[in-house]
């Protein structure tokens, strides 16, 4: 088992890497009183699965349980679904000493954090993440939130869960597409601080199942380059920018897709090679760095051009996004692999970054 401890603000929690965990699910949560409810939001495909294994294991422990399920998919992490989750969860009588268990990917545990961090003004809450992107990222670190129309996660707030655990093997039957669309965030990781992570992605696995294989280290050092980052700047205020890199063209693309052609991943992937390419142009960034980069996101079958779109709203959207402070944006750049770094510019000047 690998093992990590986030220190922040408020909260000191662990968060546990190890095959097999699931199975001792209700044996890893403490339990403070005789009646303790726990809510496991989830959604339809993974309750199907793991819905009864998951309900049996937490009522073994001693914990009064109901299962909150919600349709797969962007479309859910919403005010309407928050709304219909803060009704069940009236039904099930949940009070401030019960706790919510999250069990999914990054909508999962998106939402029902954001319900967790606002229900009763806070009730605790445990993640359980299950896509690599999920474990690597969105799991950790305490960001929240639900979608507007009018972008990704403008409602939220910074909540952190009583503890996480990870569960390489259930990567073992999440879907490819799925599957590549966190090695783009793990690449992401490498590219911005981990040169080392980088071309061990690149160089040293002939094939998914090598990969699968060494999930467990590979995860750790994920967890491990964020809980760094996020101990020094927990609001998003500084360094943790830097777990943007891709991301400002990424999310670009998926508005202007309407996030159905291309998931996050894919987009971010896209984005980390197209705004390299573009600061190596401009002097910013060492040679090569783009072709690193592109030779990465081919060998795991992961996009990296930006398809043909409307250029002015695909400009517009990346003008709206959230990480604009008044009339600067902040772009995460390469010096090199390994090495990223925070560029703060102009409004009118994210053309050049963004597009040729």
């Amino acid at each position: 088992m690998y093992v990590l401890h986030i220190d922040v603000t408020d909260r000191k929690y662990p968060i546990y890497i190890q095959r097999g965990i699931l199975s001792d699910l209700g044996k890893r949560i403490p339990k403070t009183y005789s009646k303790q409810k726990i809510a496991v939001i989830t959604d339809d495909l993974l309750k199907e699965i793991y819905g009864d294994q998951i309900e049996k294991s937490l009522q073994e422990a001693g914990f009064l349980t109901k299962i909150l399920s919600i349709e797969p998919g962007e479309r859910s992490k919403s005010l309407e679904t928050a709304a219909f989750l803060y009704d069940e969860l009236l039904d099930f009588g949940i009070n401030r000493e019960d706790r919510i268990l999250t069990f999914g990917g990054g909508v999962v545990g998106d939402l029902g954090g954001f319900v967790a961090s606002t229900f009763l003004r806070g009730i605790p809450f445990i993640q359980f993440p299950t896509t690599l992107l999920a474990q690597v990222d969105s799991s950790i670190g305490g960001k929240m939130a639900v979608n507007l129309k009018q972008g990704k996660n403008l409602v939220g707030s910074f909540y952190h869960p009583q503890l996480v655990l990870i569960d390489p093997d259930l990567l073992q039957t999440l879907d490819k597409k799925y599957f590549r669309d966190g090695l783009a965030e793990v690449i992401k990781y490498g590219a911005i601080r981990d040169e080392d992570l980088f071309f061990r992605l690149l160089d040293r696995y002939d094939s998914e199942e090598d990969l699968l294989s060494d999930m467990e280290f590979i995860i750790y050092r994920c967890c491990g380059i964020k809980k760094e980052i996020v101990e020094k700047d927990e609001r998003d205020k500084g360094e943790r920018m830097l777990l943007n890199f891709g991301h400002t063209i990424g999310h670009g693309i998926e508005r202007a897709f309407h996030y159905e052609r291309y998931t996050h991943g894919e987009a971010v992937a896209i984005g980390m090679h197209e705004i390299t390419k573009r600061s190596e142009r401009m002097g910013e960034t060492k040679p090569g760095t783009s072709e690193e980069i592109r030779k990465i996101l081919i060998k795991y079958r992961l996009p990296y051009q930006i398809p043909d779109l409307d250029k002015k709203e695909f400009l517009k959207h990346i003008q709206h996004d959230k990480k604009a402070l008044g009339e600067e944006m902040h772009v995460v750049l390469l010096e090199e692999i390994g090495k990223g770094y925070i560029q703060p510019i102009k409004r009118e000047a994210i053309q050049k970054y963004v597009m040729d």
